[in-house]
């Protein structure tokens, strides 16, 4: 063994052996219980970020203990390799999107590679590959055919001069990014998949999840959103058609004194015809943003009709508006506008002048809809016949009354809408579809999949290769002139079956080996950020149900644990350029000097230049705060890095980069390594005799086995991965007191070996070394996790505190057994007890078994 911790000769010779004896491969085996490890797999965008570290980390540290406890473990890697990123960074680089997406996927991969982590590199897949989306596409179909897909219109951001459609971010401000033109909501059709005929069973599922963390949970019965309400029909004044509601209020059915449409809403089309002011609105709101979020917080606009629609139960005239606020892919297109008491209406209804009439309020009091809406649930007054009735009684009584009219009918509804999953990109799978010469749509047929995406293309910005080149559409089916789907998947369908692929990567008969499948899945332990509570997770949920029900996986969901990392964030300084924008500067770059609290009281920057700090954020380009994980390895070490990422919080917090912090982890390091060293250069270690040892020794041995326990359930259940180290740590102190002689030797050994096993998930490399050098047979990789000694937990003695009057006057040790009245007999002989309480008469004795005997005396 070297006498210096050189993590620089020491990770790569370990890495080296690691893939040529294949160590991590993944086998089935029926006689051992199997776990799969996995975490998000990442988008190749050329180089890790600190998330990227904590993530894979985490995961590897989990791996690698359920490895230790004798599971056979699974732990794969691959690359969420479509997507619009790589367009725009091959339109920059005049390249195309594949030869970026794949140089990216190599150098990523040795990156990966560096911090050591334990992946089964044989299951790698990429989800730009033919042989992945072939497979995907194949799926498509079938659900196509089972009547789970369907194509209808639906709004997208359009840009009129460029005559493409926008992603979300490619909309700045109402405007084309790349023109400024202003975007418009164009009806276009698209494909959808039928995730609200799961709607319910991936609520209710929700309760199986033991697993997952409660927001996430919380998070996803927020997006499916089920409610109760019903569905009412009003008459339009002169006209045959009706116009259809969905309330979840029908307790404030009397109050209703408007009603709000979309501007994408047949009625507005129709009262537009003449009306040129009208048609002017709806313009404008075809550049309306339609995300939910701008709804909230955008001004509210209408205009009315001239129409007119009556209310079924009493039958007043209440005035039709077109209405800004309203979307017409959600729901109905039209909502009951209740104006005294939905404050959105109540907003509305004062701008335009409209009235408010209040029917509910609370149950001892009035409402006061002066200056807002009563929108809390209450007694039904003004409303005729159902005056006096709680929430749930105008609930039954208005909704049976419509029922019976025929213009009503209970309904269950849910926020969640059906998964749009057409996108007017290149760089994505095209979706396997077929029109025919005569307007027929059909699945492309199995044995023409894939639909390959031709890589070999040129990127001008704005439109789609294969949407501008006519001949790649052109095919046949059935000797008919077909033209190919043009739009391609959204990337959530490659991500939302990955973690299922990874069972049999290379699997040519079909999507899964079904057998390989149901032996590896569900996921045992899933980890990812938070951000992906409400698309990806969900989507793959649905995925999985929808395997399920095609009979090739046997489980209900794809991952029984998840959890989900915080963020990592570091300072961010800046200075000011001639024009008083500001520049952001590395903190690398950065030399800071601190107060007494470790506060920031200045910093100055390579060149000499004060610059402001702006305080801890998350890593991004933008503030250029990111910390580059590579040219950490290579100064500290994989080792280090991985050990300060466990360490420095707890997982599912946010961590805060300080290269303190680094600093600190490689010292703890080093300090393993020297006391190593030493003691493998101190002689021979005989054999440990536990019966021999005195009671310093025994203490000490307890501590180790207390350390084992308390690390095996902060890895393996409670996943505080900070606390298991600060464990080891401390044991670490207990050990520089041993001598370097008989048992103490041979406790020393025993401790060393367990801290090189328990260290190991976290900081392999080092711990690999430490193993050998200990003298152990094999490799760590293939150790046994250590055992507690349930019999060194016993304590014969333990060291009692003495109070008087709640101040420590003295401590002495005594037998683990002896009971309460033998501890207060003993504790009135010690010297400093006798003093504070020589000529005071004892009123009460506080004993805290084992630990702590308060006297009171006055």
């Amino acid at each position: 063994m070297q006498e210096q911790y050189v993590p620089q000769t020491i990770e790569p010779s370990v890495q080296q052996r690691w893939d040529t004896q294949k160590t991590f491969k993944a086998v089935e085996k029926v006689d051992k219980e199997k776990f799969y490890c996995l975490s998000m797999f990442p988008y190749p965008s050329g180089r890790l970020h600190m998330g990227h570290v904590r993530n894979y980390t985490i995961g590897d540290v989990i791996s690698r203990y359920q490895r230790l406890n004798g599971k056979n473990v699974m732990q794969p890697i691959g690359w969420d390799a479509f997507g619009l990123p790589a367009e725009n960074a091959a339109v920059k680089n005049k390249t195309a999107p594949a030869p970026w997406t794949y140089e990216n996927i190599e150098y990523m991969k040795n990156q990966l590679k560096m911090l050591g982590l334990g992946y089964d590199w044989d299951r790698e897949l990429a989800t730009c590959k033919p042989d992945y989306y072939r497979w995907e596409q194949w799926f498509f179909t079938k659900l196509y055919e089972k009547g789970l897909v369907y194509k209808k219109t639906s709004s997208v951001n359009w840009c009129p001069n460029d005559q493409t459609v926008l992603a979300n971010e490619q909309v700045v401000d109402n405007c084309c990014w790349r023109c400024d033109t202003p975007v418009e909501q164009k009806e276009i059709p698209q494909w959808f998949i039928k995730i609200t005929d799961y709607a319910d069973e991936l609520l209710r599922d929700l309760d199986h999840l033991d697993g997952w963390p409660d927001m996430v949970k919380t998070m996803q019965r927020n997006w499916i959103g089920r409610s109760e309400g019903v569905n009412i029909s009003f008459a339009i004044e002169g006209q045959e058609e009706q116009l259809e509601v969905y309330t979840t209020r029908p307790d404030t059915f009397m109050g209703v004194t408007y009603v709000a449409i979309a501007a994408g809403h047949p009625l507005a089309a129709q009262a537009a015809a003449g009306n040129p002011d009208l048609v002017a609105f709806i313009e404008e709101c075809k550049h309306t943003k339609v995300a939910e979020a701008d709804m909230a917080t955008m001004d509210k606009k209408g205009m009315a009709t001239g129409l007119y629609a009556i209310h079924p139960l009493d039958g007043r005239k209440v005035p039709v508006w077109v209405a800004n606020f309203v979307l017409m892919n959600y729901g109905t297109g039209a909502v009951m506008a209740v104006p005294a008491h939905d404050q959105r209406d109540f907003e509305f209804a004062s701008k335009y002048g409209l009235d408010i009439k209040a029917v509910i309020k609370p149950v001892d009091g009035e409402a006061d809809i002066s200056e807002a809406a009563y929108t809390e649930k209450g007694v039904l007054f003004n409303s005729g016949e159902f005056d006096g009735l709680d929430f749930q009684g105008a609930f039954d009584a208005i909704a049976s009354k419509l029922e019976t009219l025929g213009c009503g009918k209970r309904t269950v509804n849910f926020r969640l809408r059906d998964w749009g999953v057409s996108r007017q990109r290149y760089w994505g799978a095209p979706i396997p579809m077929l029109t025919l010469a005569d307007g027929t749509v059909v699945p492309t047929p199995a044995d023409q999949l894939p639909v390959v995406l031709p890589e070999d293309v040129v990127m001008d910005g704005i439109q789609s290769p294969i949407k501008a080149d006519p001949e790649w559409a052109k095919t046949s089916y059935n000797g008919q002139e077909a033209f190919r789907e043009t739009d391609t998947f959204d990337t959530f369908m490659e991500s939302s079956w990955y973690y299922a692929r990874y069972c049999s990567p290379d699997y040519d008969k079909g999507m899964l080996d079904v057998e390989k499948a149901n032996h590896w899945l569900p996921v045992d332990q899933y980890i990812g950020g938070i951000e992906h509570a409400c698309m990806h997770l969900l989507y793959a949920r649905f995925f999985h149900k929808l395997l399920r029900d095609t009979g090739l996986v046997n489980s209900d969901e794809p991952f029984k644990r998840l959890l989900c990392q915080g963020m990592v964030l570091a300072d961010a300084f800046y200075y000011h350029d001639e024009k008083g924008g500001r520049v952001w500067v590395s903190p690398l770059d950065v030399t800071v000097e601190r107060d007494e609290k470790g506060r920031i009281t200045k910093a100055v920057d390579n060149e000499g230049r004060e610059v402001i700090h702006s305080g801890m954020t998350k890593m991004s380009k933008s503030k250029n705060n990111g910390i580059d994980p590579q040219l950490m390895v290579e100064r500290y070490g994989a080792d280090t890095v991985r050990l300060f990422m466990m360490f420095a919080s707890p997982a599912e917090m946010t961590l805060e980069w300080s290269d303190a912090g680094v600093e600190g982890a490689q010292r703890f390091l080093r300090r393993l390594w020297r006391m190593t060293f030493e003691h493998v250069n101190g002689g021979a270690v005989a054999a440990l005799d536990v019966a021999s040892l005195n009671s310093d020794q025994q203490a000490l041995r307890r501590e180790l086995h207390k350390t084992i326990k308390k690390v095996s359930d902060d890895i393996g259940r409670r996943q505080t991965f900070n606390t298991a180290i600060a464990a080891i740590m401390e044991l670490m102190n207990h050990l520089a007191k041993l001598g370097n002689e008989g048992q103490d030797r041979a406790l020393m050994q025993e401790a060393l070996e367990a801290i090189a096993v328990m260290l190991y998930p976290i900081t392999p490399h080092i711990c690999c070394e430490l193993w050998t050098a200990l003298g152990k047979p094999g490799n760590v990789d293939e150790a046994c996790w250590p055992v507690v000694d349930e019999a060194a937990l016993v304590e014969s003695e333990k060291l009692v505190v003495l109070q008087v009057n709640g101040k420590v006057r003295g401590k002495i040790t005594v037998p683990a057994e002896i009971n309460q009245q033998q501890i207060e007999e003993l504790a009135m002989t010690d010297a400093g007890v006798q003093k504070h309480t020589e000529g005071k008469t004892i009123r009460k004795v506080i004993y805290v078994p084992g630990k702590l005997l308060n006297i009171v005396a006055n």
